[in-house]
């Protein structure tokens, strides 16, 4: 399903960062190690390796990480590009200074929690957990995300699953987003910037 949606020559979600990314990266340092979970076209990973970040980013879909890698060409960037399903990774712990999953929604809140804990595993002491994704209401928005509400954001929700980090940032909001023919109009939205105890 994901290879046949980034089949074809554009980008389905556009070239340009997350808007969430833009604001909160200035919490990283220049070097920092970044994974990119689910990273798909390569948007996030590249704009990130352009800020001075050394990015490793994972996706299962072929024709997904092909166009990431020519974007990071196109941009002069290097990123790690690994072909892998995020639920077959190895998590390696506590190896990066920051983890990030944008629009990670893809699978049942069963799997979501088994990522989000490997998430956590390989963020080291004092490093951070990024998380940007659509909230609960977006299931009537139609502006992208999937249609399942149970596979959607709450506060509450990643209250729970982040318990024992500290939330730096946990934000619910709506915005006008415009990232490609994949993700356009209105939309609700969380944020999480977690980070580990030292």
């Amino acid at each position: 399903m994901w290879n046949d949606r980034f089949a074809g020559e554009d980008y389905v979600y556009g070239t340009e960062p997350a808007d969430f990314l833009r604001r909160e990266a200035g919490r990283l340092a220049p070097g920092a190690r970044v994974l990119s979970v689910a990273e798909g076209e390569g948007r996030n990973a590249v704009w990130l390796a352009g800020q001075g970040m050394d990015v490793t980013a994972i996706d299962a879909a072929p024709n997904a990480v092909a166009k990431a890698r020519r974007l990071a060409r196109a941009r002069g960037v290097e990123v790690t590009f690994h072909l892998a399903d995020v639920t077959a990774w190895d998590w390696e712990a506590g190896v990066f200074d920051a983890v990030l999953g944008i629009f990670i929604q893809f699978a049942p809140p069963e799997v979501q929690a088994e990522v989000i804990e490997g998430m956590k595993r390989s963020t080291r002491p004092g490093g951070l957990v990024l998380l940007h994704g659509f909230a609960e209401r977006q299931a009537g928005y139609g502006s992208g995300g999937p249609p399942n509400p149970a596979q959607l954001y709450t506060p509450d929700l990643l209250r729970a699953r982040f318990d024992g980090f500290d939330l730096l940032v946990l934000r619910d909001y709506d915005a006008e987003i415009d990232e490609g023919r994949g993700h356009s109009g209105r939309a609700g939205l969380v944020d999480l910037v977690a980070r580990r105890p030292a």
